[in-house]
């Protein structure tokens, strides 16, 4: 193990106020940077927002406001999640920042001097949902299958071009290496890609066409296409290039983990691993794919087609570690799962007000009236198969475990019946409440990652052997 760990998000467009789906990246992200934490590593966790790109400037247009007024007060809502989500990340990157401009411009030149940046006269359809062109097998009905309510634009331009297809060697040792990719499908679809699809892609627009973009050095009639600018997102948000510390400690030193959704599979393992090559600098290690939150007939949420669900409304009614429970524990790591309301609430009272908050008043109520002083508690290090499944970064199955232990305390206290043996043998009683507030414990120590201010309310009324004066969750009609 690596004594630093490195883990980014995806950087959103800021086109539109966030939305549930983009909050699984984020609480999964964070619940396993908490956990290399308390592992011992030193950890670094970034997010932030992508701020460039024609879909942004044409949402500003639509609003009628300035693009640098619109970006800030849409980026501010994303950062605000940081808080909405109690999220532990050590810096927010906004791509309009000046550090993130000069990065992606000293990037631009590393590539060039290798010789991998080349000018051609391209034409094709462009779907703005996506900022790229797109080809045959991604339209179905003459619209593009992603963004299906938005028009394809056939658009012919001289732009600058990466020579993608120079890497596919060495693409392909990469991805055939030991857990680049989780989970392992992702990682066939990469590898497909890169032997039947790959091409070299376009990484620049005219200026006189988009004009909200990175100028690109040396050429002042063209902006960076958004994809090979924003990228670098995930080394400038280390100080990269003016400052190296964290760039070195971090990226060069450091075991390397992105998340992201399932469609960025091959931007993320492909081109902008081609691109790390090209500029000399180590590959990711690891990242870790998600699948789409899926809403009525399980068509996937996204702002486009205006089906999202604000998290912030979520957490105003139900509580930060209630939407972190149900988009850990309800959703699927790694496959599509449907998000409801009535699901949502379904499972906020089965497993939360139920069934940890029920478990945690029963047990401390049965210690504040039966033991004299609170509970010794020792250190333990986490479950072996807790651990397993976090090193596989499969949160779900991680905090599943930890609902598997609620139920077996549960079972304890209705076979057992400590508060009915008190009165005949309150030796005996005494034994399985410590135990069973021991077992509390351990299920508050494994719920650190996953819902961190219900380990600590937990863990205080254990330490001051007093039942909270407040339910954990109250049960919702």
């Amino acid at each position: 193990m690596k004594n630093s760990f490195f883990i980014t998000t995806t950087i959103p467009y800021v086109n539109a106020n966030p939305h549930i789906g983009f909050a699984l990246e984020l609480v999964q992200s964070d619940a396993i940077a908490r956990y290399k934490r308390l592992l011992g590593q030193d950890v670094f966790f970034s997010t932030g927002t992508d701020e460039y790109g024609q879909k942004i400037f044409a949402a500003s247009v639509k609003e009628g406001k300035n693009i640098q007024d619109y970006v800030d007060h849409y980026a501010q809502k994303f950062l605000d999640l940081k808080n909405t989500l109690n999220l532990s990340c050590d810096n927010f990157i906004r791509t309009t920042s000046p550090e993130h401009v000069l990065a992606a411009q000293e990037f631009w030149r590393l590539c060039d001097k290798k010789g991998d940046i080349y000018k051609k006269i391209y034409t094709g359809l462009y779907c703005i949902g996506c900022e790229k062109f797109i080809t045959g097998k991604d339209i179905a009905d003459d619209k593009c299958m992603l963004h299906p309510n938005q028009k394809l634009e056939t658009v012919e331009e001289e732009n600058y071009f990466f020579r993608l297809e120079n890497y596919k060697k060495q693409l392909l040792e990469y991805l055939n290496g030991e857990k680049v990719i989780f989970p392992e499908w992702r990682r066939k679809e990469a590898i497909d890609f890169v032997e039947n699809a790959m091409e070299d892609f376009s990484i620049s627009r005219k200026k006189e066409r988009l004009s909200w973009g990175i100028p690109i050095p040396g050429d002042d009639t063209q902006v960076m296409y958004v994809w090979f600018g924003a990228f670098v997102n995930y080394i400038s948000t280390l100080g990269w290039p003016g400052k190296k510390d964290n760039f070195d400690k971090f990226w060069l030193s450091g075991e390397k983990v992105q998340t992201a959704g399932k469609d960025m599979v091959k931007f993320q393992s492909v081109m902008w691993q081609g691109m790390l090559m090209s500029a000399g600098m180590p590959t990711t290690d690891t990242i870790v794919y998600h699948g789409f939150i899926t809403g009525e007939g399980g068509i996937k949420m996204s702002k486009s087609l205006g089906n999202v669900i604000n998290p912030n409304e979520i957490v105003k009614e139900y509580g930060t570690d209630a939407l972190r429970y149900f988009l850990l524990r309800e959703i699927s790591t790694f496959e599509d799962s449907p998000f409801t309301m009535e699901r949502f609430k379904d499972a906020y009272n089965a497993g939360l007000a139920n069934g940890l908050g029920n478990l945690t008043s029963r047990i401390i109520k049965m210690a504040e009236d039966n033991l004299s002083q609170p509970v010794d508690i020792f250190s333990l290090r986490p479950d072996a198969k807790f651990i397993k499944h976090m090193e596989n970064f499969d949160t779900q199955k991680s905090i599943e475990l930890v609902w598997l232990w609620i139920g077996e305390l549960d079972s304890i206290i209705q076979s057992e019946e400590p508060f009915k043996l008190v009165k005949t043998n309150p030796k005996k009683a005494k034994e399985i409440i410590t135990k069973l507030v021991l077992g509390l414990d351990n299920i508050a120590e494994h719920l650190k990652y996953f819902l961190p201010e219900t380990s600590e309310k937990i863990q205080e009324s254990i330490t001051e052997n007093k039942k909270p004066e407040k339910p954990l969750f109250l049960r919702k009609d």
